[in-house]
């Protein structure tokens, strides 16, 4: 019997070769639209789907192979003789081949288009035939993706195909329409609203790159990226360096977000208001940060340093006296251009990556001679609605922490001054990113002392304080006077802290407050000399 083939692509690629070895092979090729028309006009014969259905395309082709004398040709199974008997009586030969993709829902939903335009690309007779056909694959070869064409033919070759490679390509069918479903379901319930967690929570994801091993050299590892949207990464472009690795690409993703970050603070920075305990009102004014740049070091996907600068060398050098010592072999992210000047000296130091905006031409010149340093440039704002993290079995979905604050209390009879105040929001903005218990301490917009990931609070004051105090002796980043301001990512459960901060000179503290011994800090404060504001919004990171 003669062997058929239904091929039904969008994606032309390949599919010229494909189909002229199924002819020259006696193969009858049954095509739909565009299809027939592409190959025929490569003077391939094909047989319309309408010949064979014995029904007329028809709603603008959204029914065209949705028939039993289709899915039953695929369904049969060759070695059952009830099954071969029926499509016998009925007049309906068997399908050999299904090579289909399907309409482009992952970049049209992406394309701004209307929802009922969008829906419009949502391919139904496809992904039908190919589940039918994959279910069947130990009869039917199930062809979705041009890169395996080749090996394809050269099993047909043999006139045998190789079970495990027939499974191989079923399994590609499920892995695509699993996808293609999960785009399609978060179009249609939408990631925000009643159903921001439903039933079923599926994502689209597509294989970016393999990464050479995982957060250990034992471990294996691949990146993907969303195929429904793009977030930061897929607006992402390597420009020299080595390939990125696992822990590299982690450090990547919290940089970049520090830096948007930092563009969050000043749109939300002029929310910063509220009242002292007599009732004052307190506001302040962020002018003098619009024009500055933002730089941020990590290491092992903590903060090592941040800083505001006049220009990126301002900002970088900053940065780097932060903590001259934990930048070595870190990830620098930057919310300008990177010029000659600090490129010239950020080749001073081993840096892991570079993530910015872009690089002038005498910067990449610059680094042109760090051939391993990995240079990467960024468009696109990191504004994902939902963070994920595995457990054993399953994933915790939640929804990012991109609130600084609530609300902008005075608890104490010292106010804040309007710099403090300032710089009260950039560490809190900072604090995000430093993980819990973290304690920061900020100086001419420097996160000069960084306390994070210890098990209580006095010790991450401890760790910011000392940190603080040493750069302010000698003289790095800002002026030789105390750090004067203190950054709590959660509420502080005693007094103990503010004690400690008073040893160091500090002047103004900002805390969530919501501690059932809220007033024991606020008492300490009021007896030391220091302002606390309450932010009433608190920024675990574990």
């Amino acid at each position: 019997m003669k062997k058929r083939a239904i091929i039904s692509v969008y994606n032309k690629d390949g599919i010229t070769d494909l189909a002229k070895y199924l002819h020259d092979e006696g193969w009858e090729i049954i095509s739909t639209g565009g299809t027939a028309a592409y190959l025929t006009q490569q003077k391939i014969p094909v047989t319309d789907v309408s010949s064979v259905t014995g029904f007329p395309e028809c709603l603008d082709g959204r029914v065209k192979t949705l028939h039993p004398a289709i899915h039953a040709g695929l369904l049969a199974k060759r070695d059952n003789p009830v099954h071969m008997a029926k499509i016998k009586e009925l007049g309906i030969k068997p399908v050999d081949l299904v090579c289909v993709n399907l309409y482009p829902f992952f970049e049209k939903v992406q394309a701004g288009l209307t929802f009922d335009q969008t829906v419009e690309f949502i391919d139904i007779g496809g992904p039908t035939m190919l589940r039918a056909a994959a279910k069947n694959y130990q009869d039917v070869i199930v062809l979705t993706d041009p890169a395996d064409y080749p090996e394809a033919v050269k099993n047909l070759k043999t006139q045998t195909v190789n079970p495990a490679f027939r499974k191989k390509l079923a399994g590609k069918v499920f892995n695509l329409t699993s996808a293609y479903d999960a785009a399609i379901s978060r179009f249609m319930l939408g990631d925000r609203g009643e159903f921001e967690y439903p039933e079923h929570y599926v994502l689209a994801l597509q294989k970016s790159q393999n990464l050479r091993y995982g957060e250990n050299s034992h471990q294996t590892a691949a990146l993907y990226v969303a195929a429904d949207h793009k977030g930061a990464f897929g607006g992402m472009k390597q420009l020299q360096g080595k390939e990125l690795s696992y822990n590299n690409i982690r450090d990547l993703d919290v940089a970049w977000k520090g830096v948007c970050a930092y563009n969050r603070f000043l749109k939300h920075a002029v929310s910063v208001n509220g009242k002292d305990t007599d009732g004052h009102e307190i506001t302040a004014n962020f002018d003098s940060c619009a024009g500055q740049v933002f730089t941020i070091a990590l290491k092992h996907n903590t903060p090592c340093g941040a800083a505001l600068g006049k220009n990126v060398l301002d900002s970088y050098l900053k940065t780097y006296n932060c903590d001259s010592m934990s930048i070595f072999g870190g990830i620098v992210g930057c919310s300008a251009v990177i010029d000659e000047a600090a490129a010239l000296e950020m080749k001073k130091c081993f840096l892991e990556v570079i993530v910015a905006p872009g690089f002038t031409p005498e910067a990449l010149e610059v680094f042109g001679t760090k051939k391993n340093l990995r240079l990467v440039t960024a468009e696109i704002n990191a504004d994902e609605i939902h963070d994920f993290l595995s457990v054993d079995g399953g994933f915790l979905v939640q929804t990012r922490d991109d609130k600084l604050f609530d609300k902008w209390d005075i608890v104490t009879k010292t106010r804040p001054t309007p710099e403090q105040i300032n710089q009260m929001a950039f560490g809190m903005t900072m604090a995000m990113f430093a993980k819990s218990n973290a304690i920061l301490v900020i100086k001419d917009y420097a996160a000069i002392g960084i306390g994070s990931g210890q098990t209580n609070r006095i010790w991450a004051a401890e760790q910011a304080l000392e940190r603080a105090q040493k750069i302010v002796k000698a003289g790095l980043t800002c002026d030789a006077k105390n750090a004067e301001v203190l950054i709590s990512d959660a509420f502080f459960p005693f007094d103990d802290t503010v004690r400690k901060a008073a040893e160091y000179g500090i002047k103004a503290i900002v805390q969530p407050g919501g501690s059932i011994r809220d007033d024991d800090s606020v008492k300490a404060c009021n007896e030391l000399g220091i302002s606390m504001v309450f932010t009433g919004t608190r920024h675990f990171k574990h």
